[in-house]
């Protein structure tokens, strides 16, 4: 699990195709350091496990190895992705710290991609103070997104500042444009989508309460149900004393 909150923009050095799946090695001194052999890494909003062997991450060299399946290469933007190519990383949150953008899984959902830039007002210094990004967005997943929630985009946590039936816009400020590859993303460059992930569990939950295939809660006891023909007073947590009508219990 992450939280969307870039630790640091890191860099390909190289992509080694085997068969329809790639082994991707990339430069990231911040997030290699303390790494392990299995451990998850976000690259672009994509969760990845570091699969060099402990003698190799011995080595100072701050960069690292991860396995990309076909179906990662099909799903998401990293099959777009050659030496030099900046990227998003972010390790795996610990239990207990701050929570600092939104629960990200870093299982990408679907691809948009950048429409346009629109930037907004500049300091004194003309420097600027944020701009807006629109991006476009499947049909497939539009209905997750609303006003004011939350959505990633490369890994990076964002608060959906429009939300239209095929694109949605956020603002960007600073930093995050100078940390991030969306400060550098071109029109027309790919982008990978994951949505909140409780608005598909509130969705599910929804579709339960119709759904022929799937087993309804009942009540302990059901009189009408003849395959649970629990008498009442048998219950855990029954008390099985009765009172009379003149107030005597027995």
């Amino acid at each position: 699990m992450f939280t969307g909150i870039i630790e640091e923009l890191g860099e390909v050095v190289s992509i080694e195709e085997i068969g329809d799946s790639s082994r991707i090695r990339l430069r990231g001194p911040v997030v290699r350091d303390g790494a392990r052999h299995g451990d998850s890494i976000a690259v672009n909003g994509v969760c990845l496990t570091v699969v060099d062997s402990a003698e190799q991450l011995a080595a100072e060299t701050g960069e690292f190895s991860a396995d990309v399946m076909a179906e990662t290469l099909h799903r998401s933007s990293l099959g777009e992705l050659k030496p030099g190519s900046p990227v998003n990383l972010e390790r795996a949150m610990a239990l207990g710290a701050r929570l600092g953008g939104h629960l990200v899984q870093g299982h990408v959902d679907a691809t948009g991609r950048l429409l346009s830039r629109e930037p907004g007002e500049r300091d004194a210094d003309g420097n600027l103070r944020w701009e807006v990004l629109r991006f476009s967005l499947p049909e497939s997943i539009s209905r997750y997104l609303v006003e004011k929630g939350s959505i990633t985009v490369d890994g990076v946590s964002l608060t959906v500042v429009e939300a239209a039936r095929d694109s949605f816009t956020v603002s960007l400020i600073p930093a995050t444009l100078a940390l991030t590859t969306l400060g550098a993303k071109a029109l027309g460059e790919s982008v990978n989508l994951e949505v909140d992930v409780l608005a598909k569990y509130v969705e599910r939950l929804l579709e339960s309460r119709t759904l022929p295939n799937l087993p309804q809660p009942q009540h302990p006891y059901d009189p009408e149900n003849a395959e649970n023909p629990q008498n009442p007073q048998d219950l855990p947590g029954t008390d099985r004393t009765t009172t009379t009508t003149t107030g005597e219990s027995k």
